[in-house]
């Protein structure tokens, strides 16, 4: 043990002296991302993150704002901006959203205003929204549909003859109208021109030229028609893919600081954060849920999240639009498992080509900084960053890394301040770990990297063998060890599980991890599944509040399932997962971060549309045999 703090001690120098590595290195854009990029950042979309009721037009940055004033004689209230669970007095419902924005709906709620929003592009470029009000008021709120230029992009946009807004911009025109004669109202606290109408019946803004609503209602209803029928061919499983769909919509943004599109996790976030957050755990799962039917998406996302790589390595926790990168460490290592199982059913081989050494680097860092005496530790390093979390180089960070920051399973386990570990040997994080590994083992047979090959196949090797001393055969389940103390942890979480996607326990151990652990009703296998900790833990009242589930947990144990020969468990915990997803979604079309594991509600404290989430309808998707391979 000691040789081990010795060892880590020295190289928590080298990497001081080095400046932490902190400094990222954003690559030049190859010939085929940009080619990616640029089929994805155009046309009308919700593109700007801070309101799902702006409609912006890329490439040129044109946006029309959807506002509305609220004429209560008891006060009257303007509402300017809206996100989905941003603001308890604004409630949106997300019902769909196309990826390319072509066809988007939501209800809104908010004082006296009830309405339906739909949009929907035309295939040469014009726009049309159609506004219905759901609810009659006292007085018919006013509808204000502001234009101007997102992102400080150059153009001019004027109001002409009452009626109409023209937007000149450096290579077009576009002309913006709406369904009813503009209403003059001096008290609209807007800077920027507008077309403004009662609400009291439906009403229409479209470009190009002017439309009736009975035009637009048509245009509206196709692109419905189109977006649901897209869906059918899933199915029984088609509101499944729908809310999958509808959730990475809303949450794909246009990033102007770097021009690009991503899928970003949470618009609320993104606003917290300086316009746009990259979260690296998110990012990658994002990329292979999206990559069920859009690898455009697929690949923004797993290109961006390696351009935040570190020159130390290491792909941050968190990046954010506001400079703050947590440079001190990094999330669960699934990047090139996610990037070969993409590969697997697109076939592209330059995505490998392009991915490879930045992954391969990440997954050497693992191993130099987070191995104590043989297997990984989760840790955080001294670094000259400072984030909205100011929290580095202690416990608190180092849980960060783990993504399970408030599990109960770490409770009492110290942080080392000289190795700048947690002390313990996590299950987790080896078993991720080493399917990380295999998975670059097998990009690196593909591309001929003889030298890779090799040094991967052993590290594959080592970690397997030393994995198999946190076996603990009296339990029948692999147990974190305290790494100060060589006490076992018998709590369990889903991450004990993890060795499944490893493939690394024989059929003997993983039939008993799954028969007496996994599908005991006692543990995991309750009504709403997989709660973070086994059911019959011993936990304080605050380790209660903690218990929750998480979809990205359930989906890796699903994977590992399918590694061995448990029909009746994957296909068990894919229903079990849809079914929690829907419920929710059924009822307030929320996908939330968390779910409560005794009623199955989600836990709208966190956030209520978080895409990482929609893994839980992936789940099914792939069991109904939808994500499939080309060939």
């Amino acid at each position: 043990m000691q040789r081990g703090k010795i060892v880590l001690l020295i190289l928590l120098v080298i990497f001081l002296i080095n400046g932490n590595g902190f400094t990222q290195e954003r690559p030049s854009r190859s010939t085929e991302y940009a080619a990616v990029q640029k089929k994805l950042a155009r046309g009308w979309n919700t593109w700007n993150t801070t309101c799902v009721l702006s409609h912006a037009l890329l490439p040129h940055g044109l946006a029309i704002n959807l506002q509305f004033k609220d004429n209560d004689p008891a006060g009257e209230q303007f509402l300017y901006d809206a996100l989905i669970g941003g603001n308890p007095e604004t409630e949106i419902k997300p019902v769909a959203h196309a990826y390319d924005g072509s066809y988007t709906e939501l209800e809104l709620h908010w004082r006296n205003v009830h309405a339906r929003i739909q949009s929907a592009w035309l295939p040469l470029g014009d726009f049309v929204v159609l506004i219905t009000p759901l609810q009659a008021a006292p007085k018919p709120p006013l509808l204000v549909a502001a234009a101007g230029m997102l992102w400080n992009r150059p153009g001019q946009v004027s109001l002409i003859n009452n009626n109409m807004i023209r937007a000149t911009l450096p290579e077009t025109t576009i002309s913006i109208y709406c369904t009813r004669p503009p209403q003059t109202d001096a008290n609209v606290p807007l800077i920027s021109p507008y077309l403004a109408m009662p609400l009291d019946i439906p009403a229409g803004i479209s470009t190009g030229k002017s439309r009736t609503i009975g035009d637009i209602i048509t245009i509206i209803e196709n692109q419905r028609n189109t977006f649901n029928q897209a869906a059918q061919e899933y199915g029984a499983l088609a509101d499944v893919y729908k809310a999958l769909q509808t959730v990475t919509g809303w949450n794909t943004i246009y990033d102007p600081q770097n021009d690009r599109v991503i899928v970003t996790s949470s618009r609320i976030e993104n606003r917290k954060r300086g316009g746009w957050s990259l979260s690296g755990w998110d990012a990658f799962l994002a990329a292979y849920l999206t990559a069920i039917d859009n690898k455009y998406l697929a690949y923004a996302n797993i290109r961006e999240a390696l351009n935040q790589k570190t020159t130390a390595g290491f792909v941050p926790g968190l990046v954010q639009g506001n400079g703050y990168t947590s440079g001190d460490r990094s999330h669960p290592p699934i990047g090139a498992l996610t990037v070969w199982r993409i590969y697997q059913k697109f076939r592209e081989k330059w995505l490998l080509e392009q991915t490879f050494d930045e992954l391969f680097a990440w997954n050497r860092w693992w191993d130099i900084y987070r191995n104590y005496d043989g297997l990984l530790c989760w840790g955080s390093l001294p670094s000259n960053t400072a984030g909205a979390d100011a929290v580095q180089a202690d416990r608190t960070a180092a849980l960060m890394e783990s993504r399970m920051a408030d599990s109960p399973v770490y409770r009492d386990v110290p942080f080392n301040e000289t190795t700048q570990l947690l002390e313990v040997w996590d299950v987790g994080l080896n078993s991720l770990y080493i399917a990380d590994s295999k998975a670059l083992w097998e990009m690196a047979v593909i591309l001929g990297r003889k030298s890779e090959e090799k040094e991967l196949k052993n590290r594959v090797t080592l970690y397997q063998k030393n994995l198999d001393k946190l076996w603990d055969d009296s339990t029948g389940m692999y147990l974190n060890i305290r790494t100060d103390t060589d006490e076992k942890i018998t709590r369990i979480s889903p991450a004990n599980f993890y060795p499944l996607l490893a493939g690394a326990p024989s059929e003997k151990r993983a039939t008993r991890m799954i028969e007496e652990h996994l599908m005991n009703p006692n543990k995991f296998w309750t009504v709403w599944a997989l709660p973070s900790l086994t059911g019959d833990s011993t936990l304080t009242a605050g380790d209660s509040s903690q218990i929750h589930i998480s979809a990205p947990f359930n989906l890796l144990v699903y994977l590992g399932l399918k590694n061995y020969n448990f029909t009746q468990a994957h296909k068990d915990l894919a229903e079990k997962s849809k079914t929690l997803l829907m419920r929710a979604w059924q009822e307030k079309n929320y996908i939330c971060e968390y779910y409560d594991p005794q009623t199955g509600a989600g836990i709208e404290t966190g956030d209520c549309f978080y895409q990482p989430s929609a893994l839980l309808g992936l789940i099914a998707l792939i069991e109904g045999g939808y994500y499939k391979n080309p060939e």
